[in-house]
């Protein structure tokens, strides 16, 4: 992924905003090293005893998706990962479990009295911080492709109780534990707990009643802050684009709130503005973006800000609250979608 972000958007792009607003009222497989099931237990190894913890959690919780089953679910976290052929064991002194996984690299845990008392580990037959782990929350009749917010708000609290979410760096590991307070990371607006779409993503909207909005250019991509040197600390290294923060801490936003999603690969607008057809167009008419990330797949987003249409106070940051225009780009640079977002 190459990053660049520069700020001062020209002001003489204002004009075409405007005009866009009423106009729309990677590479070979690396095989990865495996490694024998045995009783030897690393650091990124899952801690029987956690997970059991954040199933209890899940219990505890449940009001929030009454309706609801959990699993916990494998992803990849580096470049060549595939996991298919995965297999998972709950390992201690004297027992060994297997774990059986379904197509979609999920699972479940059998409570077992004899791998608590030996502080038992989930092990896996490949090294495992090459892969994410997450806890999956799924109601019923949720629409298909959509995810619900009371969901997304219970698979945080698993999570985090279950120390899922983890850095590859032995550095900070032990910082990360301490501080791993469900509670805490999943009701503040800065707890950082990334949800992962299906497909690469280039907007998520929020629906609850008549209520519709779409999330900010900085609650997608991990806050689009991520360089070279610290994506390799980030379990969304490979789903970078991927990646988004649900507003679990908002609770303006109820539980029964859906999520929609549009994906990079969807269909393109049918009628994209004149001005912004390529690259090149929206660099001649707007400048240069506020931020711009592009992907080892090729797509490209840029983000161009600017004045709100109404005055507006600064945000809680002490910051002016600003509008946004983001364009997704093809890999060879012609438009594909964009996304006007007033704050």
């Amino acid at each position: 992924m190459d990053t660049q972000r520069i700020r001062k958007p020209l002001a003489g792009a204002l004009a075409l905003i405007s005009a866009l607003a009423l106009a729309q009222a990677p590479g070979a497989d690396t095989p990865m090293p495996t490694v024998s099931v045995s009783g030897t237990r690393e650091p990124v190894d899952k801690s029987y005893r956690k997970m059991l913890r954040g199933m209890d959690r899940y219990e505890q919780a449940r009001a929030l998706a009454p309706q609801s089953s959990l699993r916990f679910q494998l992803l990849p976290r580096l470049p060549g990962v595939k996991l298919d052929g995965v297999t998972l064991k709950v390992v201690g002194d004297s027992i060994a479990l297997p774990v059986p996984l379904a197509p979609d690299h999920s699972f479940t845990l059998e409570r077992n009295a004899q791998a608590w008392r030996e502080d038992a580990a989930l092990l896996a037959n490949r090294r495992t911080s090459s892969m994410t782990w997450r806890a999956l929350v799924r109601s019923a009749g949720v629409p298909e492709g959509m995810r619900r917010l009371g969901d997304l708000r219970l698979e945080c609290l698993v999570g985090i109780e279950s120390g899922l979410v983890s850095n590859n760096s032995a550095m900070f590991a032990w910082l990360a534990d301490m501080l791993a307070d469900a509670d805490k990371v999943c009701a503040a607006p800065d707890g950082n707990y990334l949800q992962f779409a299906a497909r690469p993503l280039f907007g998520v909207t929020l629906h609850a009643g008549g209520r519709t909005t779409a999330l900010p250019f900085r609650a997608l991509y991990a806050g689009g802050t991520q360089t070279e040197a610290t994506l390799p600390y980030c379990d969304c290294q490979v789903l970078l684009d991927r990646s988004y923060y649900a507003p679990i801490w908002d609770r303006s936003w109820p539980d029964g709130t859906l999520l929609s999603f549009d994906y990079m690969d969807g269909e393109p607008d049918a009628a994209m503005p004149p001005g912004v057809a390529s690259k090149e167009a929206a660099r001649a008419a707007l400048g240069e973006p506020a931020a711009a990330l592009r992907f080892n797949s090729g797509y490209e987003v840029w983000q161009y800000q600017y004045p709100p249409a109404a005055s507006l106070p600064k945000g809680n940051d002490g910051r002016p609250q600003l509008a946004e225009l983001v364009l997704l780009f093809d890999g060879a640079g012609a438009t594909l979608k964009y996304r006007r977002r007033e704050p």
